[in-house]
């Protein structure tokens, strides 16, 4: 997951918690860019540096655990409906769209398996801060986030076996181990870290955003050393495939919402929670099932969709105009 991805939604104050959020959505997607142009301007720094790449997200997945409680879980129990159709929109959606859009692109065997591979992937809690700023359900958002994780290891490997196995060969039990040793493990360790050193580890919380902030970018820098040659002849195509991915994405998500009649707040949740992907965990299992070609989709798509959340998230929270042409709240809080 994405450094951001560990940064809780904002609870204190509207203004300070505003202002955090909106620091994390900007901070990162520069903090990254400036990493992939390192690994494209000089990839010899980074030659040798792939296998360290799961370890790397696991370090992110960690910290993610740190900042679990156990109050993330009970939006399940609350509300299952709504987390059940979040989980299905998302894990039907996106993989359906790679798919697509890899047939409509007629893209390489190794780009298509990379965007199919990020359409595979969970969910992650960069879209819970997404959907704090948009005034949306910031509860819905991180259960959907939560269970989607814990479901990964069960629904990712089969999915992209059967959407990517047309294109390359995709080994589902290994990418099974894979999910479990470098996301689910790290999040429970993170998570029993935080209930038995509860105390401690909020000290340090303010500081795990940043940590996990570093640690996905050398992840980037890494994946985009490995193909940097082939990125100058494939960036514009691949950067199509994921506007078109992350778009789409957002899109459906938020009419799934409301066709589900689950409220303005909810659908706008449901859009960041199916359009936003984790793409740390795709870069992962694309570099060590697939190929460094095969993560650049991830690598982009990493950068991409914080820019379009964010954008995203400031038209639906901008100020609604009334009957006689002033401009109101939008709040979906108040």
């Amino acid at each position: 997951m994405h450094p951001e991805q560990t940064i809780p939604a904002p609870t204190g104050g509207k203004s300070g918690g505003d202002k955090a959020a909106r620091r994390a959505v900007t901070v990162f997607p520069v903090l990254v860019l400036a990493a992939g142009a390192l690994g494209l301007a000089a990839p010899g720094v980074f030659e040798g540096w792939g296998t360290g790449v799961p370890y790397l997200l696991a370090v992110v997945m960690f910290c993610m655990g740190l900042t679990m409680t156990p109050l993330d879980f009970q939006g399940v129990v609350r509300r299952p409906w709504a987390v059940a159709l979040g989980l299905v929109a998302h894990y039907l959606i996106m993989p359906g769209l790679g798919w697509l859009i890899a047939h409509a692109l007629h893209l390489s065997p190794q780009l298509a398996a990379g965007v199919i591979l990020v359409g595979c992937a969970p969910s992650g809690t960069a879209s819970n801060v997404v959907t704090y700023l948009a005034r949306g359900d910031v509860a819905l958002s991180v259960s959907v986030a939560t269970v989607s994780t814990v479901l990964a290891p069960l629904v990712t490997p089969p999915l992209t076996l059967l959407l990517a196995g047309e294109y390359l060969p995709v080994d589902a039990g290994s990418m099974v181990t894979d999910i479990l040793k470098t996301v689910l493990l790290p999040v429970l360790a993170g998570l029993v870290v935080r209930l038995l050193f509860g105390r401690y580890v909020d000290r340090a919380l303010g500081a795990l955003p940043w940590l996990s902030a570093l640690t996905i970018a050398a992840i980037v820098a890494i994946v985009v050393a490995g193909s940097a040659a082939a990125i100058k002849s494939a960036a514009a195509l691949v950067f199509l495939a994921v506007f078109l991915h992350n778009g789409l994405g957002l899109a459906l998500g938020y009419g799934a919402g409301k066709l589900a009649r689950l409220g303005q707040p909810a659908s706008r949740a449901m859009a960041f929670e199916v359009g936003m992907q984790n793409s740390g965990l795709a870069a992962s299992l694309a570099t060590a099932h697939f190929s460094p070609l095969a993560a650049l989709p991830s690598a982009v798509f990493s950068v991409w969709h914080n820019v379009s959340g964010a954008l995203v998230a400031a038209w639906m929270a901008r100020p609604a105009k009334s009957p006689d042409g002033q401009r109101q709240s939008n709040r979906s809080d108040a």
